[in-house]
């Protein structure tokens, strides 16, 4: 025996080899017909057709893990990207937040002060405390916005603020300063007022502008600051003291320096002739004058209103003027407005709006009322009364 003779051949052992209950096919089986396999000359199975070659699975897999990685990274920038801009939000928000605190107090000063100037019969000494009081609280609103930290891209306009601030506590110390000196001269009151209360007042006009242009605009404009940060939904608080543009001219202070020079010889109001009146009762908003003596159709729109507009009909000063409009119908509409100041000469319009239900095609009347000032003898205009109709239009 060689060493070929043990190579055995095992191609014997296929499925067509005889079983023990199946007789040997033999050579005399000459019609017998080669199995499939042998008509293609091929030599065994086929593999199975949804099976990938033995080779392909790890590749398929490790390209699987490689799609998912990228994934996780992709999520995880987006995350990162969608925390820093919450984040950055967020700061300029509780930023916002802390210096509209220090805003509307800064802005109630501004509202008191003017309640000051125009209180009846108020006299010199209350109004220096009340002002002194109110420039000490304006300091403490500088300190208060001066501890809070602006984001990095803000600074500027955080100084504008303080700035701003910073007028409203020279402008307020001014006053006070200036009104404890014109008490002390009476008599020069055109001179006062244009030495001693128009330059502090004037500061109180720039704090305004200050804060609006310097602050405020740079910021929530477009191209501001929180544009180029692409920050939406933050809002910008607004600060203003001034009621009036009137507060840079001197014959604004003249006209209170007289009032309260009255007040303080009369121990009431200032001298000289007294009264306001009406002048003319428009309803909007179609700006239909009214007509006492006719019958007036009003077009009742979703914003109808009336302006009325009053006079100072004598030659001082009036503050604290309350007008009144009445619609006399079975659920009467009553409304009441006050003009703070009006000078001699001076007309001011007075606006009714958010009415409420009128009633249609009835007749009723709008009747207009200004309460009549201290010392006023004269009160035929102070009232007026209107026939009315309102329709659908």
């Amino acid at each position: 025996m060689t060493e070929h003779d043990t190579d055995l051949d095992f191609d014997f052992f296929d499925d067509d080899q005889p079983s023990p209950s199946r007789p040997a096919d033999d050579d005399t089986q000459i019609g017998r017909e080669p199995p499939p396999a042998e008509r293609r000359g091929g030599g065994g199975r086929r593999p199975s057709g949804g099976r990938p070659p033995v080779g392909m699975t790890p590749l398929l897999r490790l390209a699987g893990l490689i799609a998912f990685g990228i994934l996780i990274v992709v999520l995880l920038v987006f995350w990162v990207s969608s925390c820093q801009d919450a984040g950055k939000k967020n700061s300029y928000k509780n930023y916002y937040e802390k210096v509209g605190v220090v805003a509307n107090d800064s802005a109630q000063v501004g509202r008191e002060l003017n309640a000051a100037l125009t209180t009846q019969g108020i006299k010199f000494s209350d109004l220096e405390q009340k002002i002194d009081g109110l420039a000490q609280r304006e300091q403490q609103n500088v300190a208060a916005l001066r501890s809070i930290h602006p984001p990095g891209p803000l600074r500027v306009q955080h100084q504008a603020a303080l700035e701003s601030l910073g007028f409203r506590v020279s402008g307020l110390r001014g006053l006070a300063d200036g009104f404890t000196q014109a008490s002390r001269s009476p008599k020069n009151v055109t001179s006062n007022a244009l030495k001693l209360l128009q330059p502090p007042a004037s500061r109180l006009v720039t704090s305004d502008v200050v804060w609006s242009d310097l602050f405020q605009a740079p910021a929530q404009g477009n191209g501001g600051v929180l544009e180029r940060q692409g920050i939406t939904g933050v809002a910008v608080p607004g600060s203003k003291v001034v009621p009036s543009p009137d507060y840079g001219s001197s014959s604004y202070w003249e006209a209170i320096l007289q009032r309260l020079q009255g007040a303080a010889t009369t121990g009431g109001t200032s001298g000289g002739l007294h009264g306001t009146g009406i002048v003319k009762t428009v309803a909007l908003p179609a700006n239909q004058e009214l007509s006492e003596s006719t019958e007036n159709t009003v077009t009742a729109t979703t914003d109808l209103g009336f302006a009325v507009t009053v006079e100072d009909t004598g030659d001082s000063q009036e503050v604290q003027i309350k007008v009144t409009l009445t619609i006399q119908q079975q659920n009467p509409i009553v409304q009441t407005k006050t003009i703070d100041l009006i000078n001699p000469g001076e007309q001011k319009q007075v606006v009714f709006r958010n009415l409420g239900q009128v009633q249609f095609a009835t007749k009723t009347t709008v009747k207009v009322d200004v309460a009549p000032v201290p010392q006023e003898k004269n009160t035929d205009n102070n009232s007026k009364a209107y026939p009315v109709i309102f329709s659908l239009g």
